[in-house]
């Protein structure tokens, strides 16, 4: 099989061409990190309102995210209680804390949750079976996959905690036990989780008040659907609460990280000017090549090929450039991925239609930037040239 004539010309000028393909993969690299961070920022911010075992949560109005909410009565879960379709409750206390790490002795902040030990609060690996632990006096359980700064530094918390057996340490300068470990995982707001008894929580937040908690969950009995419960409950409750079903509650919270915050925001502006970048390269190669080639070109009109002739032959080389930089773009950007991945435990990964989706976006821009440098071709008249 004869190779493509757009392929003949790129391959002509070999330095050319790597600097083509170097700057298309830089490209590739870039959209596809700034959009895995953005995805893991969503992902991570909603790991606990998609584990808790709820139907409708009930949240300050006050609160303006999960990582520092803001403290409503008691009596509002109570209330709730009270309505034909709600099974049963649970009130959940959640503030910052500080712990000192029983390997490094380093302290750090670190996320403090507290509920009654009957009731079951989360669907997460781990936390089940090690949930009557926590009706014990000064007994936590640590999130295994919380940052390497809360282990021992050289390896998994769970093979450390393994080899100790039993670790004592500090909360808020009180000592307590790490009892076992559970599996949850970090976010942009949480870099490490610890979950006991609400009266462990109390100890360890002595100036908190019982009945001031951050968070109700609400089960319903089969059957009821929640949004008719959710509506019946928000004209009943005062407005200092919000009432919010599961998917309210996840959508709260993104909306807060993609609009409220600017994190959101950088990611996706990130992605943009990858692509920019990426276009604005791909046209000073095309550009150049074209320039180069006028007078070819111009014989190929000369003997009668049409504008959508020579116009292929440009578009096809944007083609061969797109999937020669796509491929080592991709290569990279999986490698960085999970090099992140292990270092922050956040949920970074190439999804297949995440790299579909920068594939298509990467076509896109070379063939736009293709077809900004054959105008000039368009315009040739071969008369000139010669």
């Amino acid at each position: 099989m004869r190779a493509p004539l757009g392929w003949k010309q790129l391959r002509h000028r070999p330095l050319r061409l790597m600097v083509a393909i170097a700057g298309i993969g830089f490209a590739v690299l870039l959209i596809l990190m700034q959009l895995g961070f953005r995805s893991a920022l969503f992902e991570s911010a909603v790991r606990f309102h998609e584990r808790f075992e709820y139907d409708i949560a009930l949240f300050s109005t006050d609160s303006v995210f999960i990582v520092r909410p803001q403290a409503f009565s008691i009596r509002r879960l109570y209330q709730a209680r009270g309505d034909a379709d709600v099974l049963d409750v649970t009130p959940v206390h959640i503030a910052p804390a500080v712990y000192r790490n029983p390997w490094t002795q380093q302290r750090r902040s670190i996320n403090a949750l507290g509920f009654p030990p009957a009731d079951p609060l989360l669907d997460t690996t781990g936390f089940a079976e090690r949930q009557a632990i926590l009706t014990r006096q000064d007994v936590v359980l640590l999130d295994a996959d919380s940052r390497p700064e809360f282990g021992p530094g050289d390896g998994p918390i769970d093979a450390a905690f393994a080899e100790a057996g039993r670790l004592r340490t500090e909360i808020n300068d009180r000592e307590i036990e790490i009892a076992g470990l559970f599996r949850m995982g970090t976010s942009f707001g949480i870099d490490g989780t610890v979950i006991t008894s609400v009266d462990n929580w109390l100890r360890l937040f002595p100036d908190r008040n019982r009945e001031d908690i951050h968070l109700g969950l609400l089960r319903l009995a089969p059957g009821a659907d929640p949004e008719t419960v959710r509506d019946r409950l928000r004209e009943r409750l005062p407005d200092d609460v919000l009432v919010l079903t599961r998917t309210d509650f996840v959508a709260r919270e993104r909306a807060y990280w993609n609009a409220a915050t600017p994190i959101g925001y950088v990611f996706a502006f990130g992605a943009i000017m990858g692509l920019v970048v990426g276009a604005i390269i791909v046209y000073q190669i095309l550009f150049a090549d074209v320039t180069e080639h006028l007078p070819e070109y111009a014989t190929l009109r000369a003997l009668g090929y049409g504008n959508g002739f020579v116009s292929g032959i440009v578009l096809q080389q944007a083609v061969i450039l797109a999937v020669l930089g796509y491929l080592p773009g991709l290569a990279a950007a999986a490698w960085l991925h999970a090099e992140a991945a292990g270092a922050t435990n956040l949920p970074l990964r190439v999804t297949p239609d995440r790299a579909g989706l920068v594939f298509a976006m990467t076509l896109g821009m070379c063939a736009v930037s293709a077809l900004l440098a054959v105008r000039k071709v368009r315009r040739l008249d071969p008369a000139e040239v010669f």
